[in-house]
């Protein structure tokens, strides 16, 4: 899910609720009318002033700066290498992905038989930021790296990079990918491309980009990272081949959600990804100049159940939760005053509007706590007064949250007084925002924990990372720690379908099975509402769509500019 699932990133980021790791027409919302696909105030970059600095809040501030490292698959973390790595291909507001002609030339299958071959045809004025000229020794180290062969490299993901055979040089400036088995989504692939210089070495992989960007090649170039105020600078590079980037720079800066309306609103930052946060929207409504965008995407909420902990290992329990939690519930309640439908999603894959969507989730999409307490009455938890409990131990679950974000506070709140009607007792743990990923949902520290998927154009592959049978202690993103080897061989049916009709079928297909499993729940498609100032140009809401950072910049006078 690129994972801005991005990333996608799936790929996690934090908006009103964290979110994690990037086709269709994200089309018709029963009640506002027609989403649009993508509202970023597009404009030719003729009327895009030169100069300025434009603030960009971020939700959490990751030391890990390596997007495919297992700490570093984060969206905020993608949101940041877009200006300064090679992003290969950008996917349009239909979410269909284009070759970026500043990196290649050309992107296509040369070979279906014996093997799929892909041959990329590089820029060749593409260089790194130490000179280095972008070549197939990149592309090489990032597949072997990614490969999952060498468990010496901590990577979220292997989906793709897995079933490359081999990386070779072609004719002039080609590079010539060679698939072991077909592969349909090749073009997510090498986005974003790292170096050889530190995709060659576990320990650089692992430590390289702690703290840092060492290289760069894009229209920006790293400026400093700031660990006291939780700033990282881009600047325009005078060495970037393509278009000059029209702004001198970009400051991110991590703040806690909960303070990025006022930021906005003092002129302190320029624009807001108001997510969820009903309140954050009246408050940018109320700015001057402030303008609202919104677009459909593939974002979406959901819980996370721990499979590996005490409490959630057994499946019926597990089950049991699902139909003791109502969806609607807590869809109209993170929605409301949105002008969104507040619809539940019933897919692991696809969100509500895209092609290929179908309600997978069967008898656990539904609110049923009779048919939960059954469940746990055959697990062994009876009930005595008020909580169940089996051998003396009440069944008790940690819903963990992040501090700073007052909405995900309420779905504990409201999954506690739901969970509470079928005997299991909720305990609400929040954590700091910035330890969430790293020091509980990763490690495995919580029982139920809620943020959301940052999807992109590639519906199953980003998200292969999340569902696999984790292996020994390698979950890449599975953070439920949970899967079977059906539901794994049922994914790599459909990521090796080229027929995209027939793709569709066998992702849905995966999905019942992971219905069943039981260690994911979705919530609904989120929303994608964000507030700019005035005069921001090629920014906003691209729901599908990603940006050409060159172009970025402000029509109007640039705040930051001379």
């Amino acid at each position: 899910m690129r994972r801005r699932l991005v990333a996608p990133l799936a790929c996690a980021a934090l908006a009103a609720g964290p979110a994690g790791c990037r086709a269709g027409d994200p089309a018709a919302a029963p009640a506002t009318g027609r989403v649009p696909a993508s509202d970023v105030d597009a404009a030719p970059r003729d009327r895009v002033r030169a100069g300025g600095t434009l603030r960009w809040p971020l939700p959490e501030f990751p030391a890990q700066w390596n997007f495919d490292h297992v700490n570093g698959s984060k969206g905020v973390v993608d949101l940041v290498v877009q200006g300064a790595l090679p992003f290969l291909m950008r996917a349009d507001a239909t979410g269909v992905p284009h070759p970026v002609p500043e990196y290649v030339t050309s992107a296509r299958v040369t070979a279906a038989r014996p093997r799929q071959v892909v041959t990329y045809r590089l820029n060749p004025r593409a260089r790194w930021s130490d000179g280095r000229p972008i070549g197939y020794r990149d592309f090489a180290a990032q597949a072997r790296a990614l490969s999952g062969r060498d468990p010496r490299f901590q990577v979220a993901t292997v989906t793709g990079y897995r079933q490359v055979l081999r990386v070779a040089p072609g004719r002039r400036d080609e590079v010539k990918v060679t698939f072991a088995r077909p592969y349909a989504d090749w073009r997510s692939l090498f986005s974003p491309l790292y170096p050889a210089s530190t995709n060659a070495d576990p320990r650089v992989f692992n430590a390289g980009w702690l703290n840092r960007l060492p290289v760069t090649a894009g229209p920006f170039r790293a400026g400093p990272v700031d660990q006291v105020a939780k700033t990282v600078t881009l600047v325009r590079d005078p060495a970037w081949w393509g278009r000059p980037a029209k702004l001198d720079r970009i400051v991110f800066r991590a703040m806690d959600t909960s303070a990025m309306p006022g930021a906005f609103a003092n002129g302190e930052v320029d624009l807001m990804d108001i997510g969820t946060d009903a309140g954050a929207l009246r408050r940018a409504e109320g700015v001057r100049g402030a303008v609202i965008h919104r677009a459909g995407g593939p974002d979406w909420r959901h819980f996370t159940l721990n499979a590996a902990g005490p409490v959630l290992a057994d499946p019926r329990v597990r089950r049991a939760v699902m139909l003791g939690i109502d969806r609607r519930v807590i869809a109209r309640s993170d929605l409301a005053d949105l002008g969104w439908p507040a619809q539940t999603l019933g897919n692991h894959f696809f969100v509500n509007t895209q092609e290929g969507y179908a309600d997978n989730s069967g008898g656990l999409g539904r609110y049923d706590p009779a048919a939960a307490s059954r469940l746990l009455d055959a697990a062994g938890w009876a009930r005595h007064g008020r909580y169940r409990a089996r051998g003396g131990r009440v069944l008790a679950l940690r819903f963990v949250v992040p501090s700073g974000v007052p909405g995900s506070r309420q779905e504990g709140e409201l999954t506690r007084a739901l969970l509470e009607r079928i005997g299991i007792r909720v305990d609400i743990k929040p954590v700091p925002t910035d330890d969430l990923f790293d020091r509980y949902v990763t490690p495995g520290d919580f029982d139920i924990v809620p943020f959301s998927w940052l999807g992109t154009s590639f519906p199953l592959s980003p998200l292969r990372s999340v569902f696999v049978k984790p292996r020994g202690d390698r979950i890449q993103q599975n953070y439920a720690r949970a899967g079977s080897d059906a539901i794994d061989k049922a994914m790599d049916r459909a990521i090796g379908e080229v027929d995209p009709v027939r793709a569709r079928t066998l992702v849905n297909a995966a999905d019942r099975l992971i219905w069943q499993e039981a260690t994911v729940l979705p919530l609904y498609q989120r929303p994608q509402i964000v507030a700019t100032r005035a005069g921001l140009a090629n920014l906003g809401a691209g729901g599908f769509s990603e940006p050409a950072y060159e172009d970025i910049g402000f029509t109007g006078p640039a705040p930051g500019a001379p």
